[in-house]
């Protein structure tokens, strides 16, 4: 391993032209369903949280397929064209990526400003890399948000008690979150590993070029996520949205 060095000056431009793209798209939505809120509340949430991974792309998404339109003079609002069904089943992927976003956000800083939250996980007994220890807490975090969102989702539109709503809350969601952690751990091994090689250490959340693989981990759990949440939806175990 080559000794460390200092991220390049295009890297850490690279990472915050990103970055504060995902906070402005992020930002845009947030205004848009503050006027015209989701019929499913938790989408209010959802869009903002994913256009910061997905910037332009989810934007384009929400403004074309998700957006609910102008009010009518009868106060009621409607949803856009008719959508296609892989457009569902993205919006169903990213339903459940937002619960996994905001999971592994809060886990790799908690972890990060009190390291030994990591040592309760395993590290320094179990593993020798801090890595892998805050990667079981962020599974924790983004499982249980996951389904979390999924039940907030899944409860008003089938008007189920609270237990049955978290039982096909966890029916309709597990495998689409373990699908979405596999593509996010997969891509930040990788880019941990290229740094690594390339500049002698890891990138810390300390550092804009962890978030920025961050985004690009969350775009690698979306695309190993939208089979799982295709046959999900098909099968009518999750509903479509």
């Amino acid at each position: 391993m080559p000794a460390a060095a200092p991220f390049p000056d295009w890297l850490i431009i690279l990472s915050w032209s990103a970055l504060y793209l995902g906070v402005g798209c992020a930002a845009l939505i947030l205004v848009d369903v503050a006027r015209f809120p989701q019929h499913m509340g938790i989408m209010n949430v959802v869009w903002p949280v994913t256009a910061l991974f997905g910037t332009v792309l989810v934007a384009a998404l929400y403004f074309r397929y998700g957006r609910n339109a102008e009010p009518s003079h009868r106060g009621e609002t409607h949803q856009t064209p008719e959508t296609p069904f892989p457009i569902m089943v993205a919006k169903g992927t990213l339903h459940c990526g937002a619960g996994c976003t905001l999971g592994d956000v809060i886990a790799e800083t908690l972890a990060f400003l009190f390291p030994a939250i990591a040592i309760l996980f395993g590290w320094k007994t179990i593993f020798a890399d801090k890595t892998y220890a805050v990667w079981i807490l962020d599974f924790v975090l983004a499982f249980g948000l996951g389904i979390v969102f999924q039940y907030f989702a899944i409860v008003p539109m089938r008007k189920l008690a609270p237990l049955e709503g978290l039982r096909e809350a966890f029916k309709a969601d597990a495998l689409s979150l373990i699908c979405w952690q596999i593509g996010m751990y997969g891509l930040m091994f990788l880019a941990q590993r290229y740094f690594s090689a390339s500049f002698g250490q890891q990138a810390k959340p300390d550092s804009p070029v962890f978030w920025f693989a961050m985004q690009i981990a969350m775009v690698a759990g979306f695309v190993t996520s939208f089979p799982a949440n295709w046959w999900l939806i098909r099968a009518g175990i999750k509903e479509k949205m």
